[in-house]
């Protein structure tokens, strides 16, 4: 009797374990970001921001077009840069689990994609040298890729600076 009691506790013992396994494995584990961005990774990326935006603004200045079309071209980069931040801020908070529309997810996505769009045709039918053209294009990407990275660096100070608050 002893030992059928011994072999029940057993079982149980073995169950509640496996049980309190399964459910650890099943439960979607929340992963930890704790680096922050390095100093460099952070100048790098605001430098780069600042030189395309700036390259940019500085090529239409001294660009020979008219009011109206140097207005076009400026739009599209402020255009594209609120896209470009937008996305990968939609992007993270679907990261982090915060809700995020449906709707706003997909129109930030078209705006950044209807930016590079409305510039590439732009300078398609645009009376410029191909190496203006390129300038722009080049300058205009970069502008974005590095909005994006400064955006996710912010982002990643924030939540690191706040996980590091909650633990103190």
């Amino acid at each position: 009797m002893l030992h059928n009691q011994n072999t029940k506790i057993m079982n149980y013992q073995e169950s509640v374990s496996t049980d309190t396994e399964t459910k650890t494995k099943n439960r979607k584990e929340k992963k930890i970001y704790d680096q922050k961005p390095t100093a460099a990774f952070v100048g790098a990326a605001w430098s780069t921001l600042l030189a395309g935006m700036v390259s940019y603004c500085i090529g239409l200045w001294n660009a020979d077009m008219q009011l109206n079309e140097k207005g076009y071209y400026f739009i599209i980069l402020l255009f594209g840069l609120f896209a470009a931040v937008s996305v990968q801020k939609a992007v993270r908070d679907r990261l982090e689990n915060i809700p995020v529309s449906d709707m706003y997810y997909s129109i930030s996505w078209f705006a950044a994609v209807a930016a590079i769009v409305l510039l590439v045709v732009g300078l398609w039918n645009a009376d410029l040298l191909l190496s203006e053209k390129g300038f722009y294009a080049m300058s205009f990407l970069l502008s974005l890729f590095s909005a994006i990275a400064v955006q996710k660096n912010t982002r990643d100070i924030q939540y690191i600076t706040r996980n590091e608050k909650d633990d103190d």
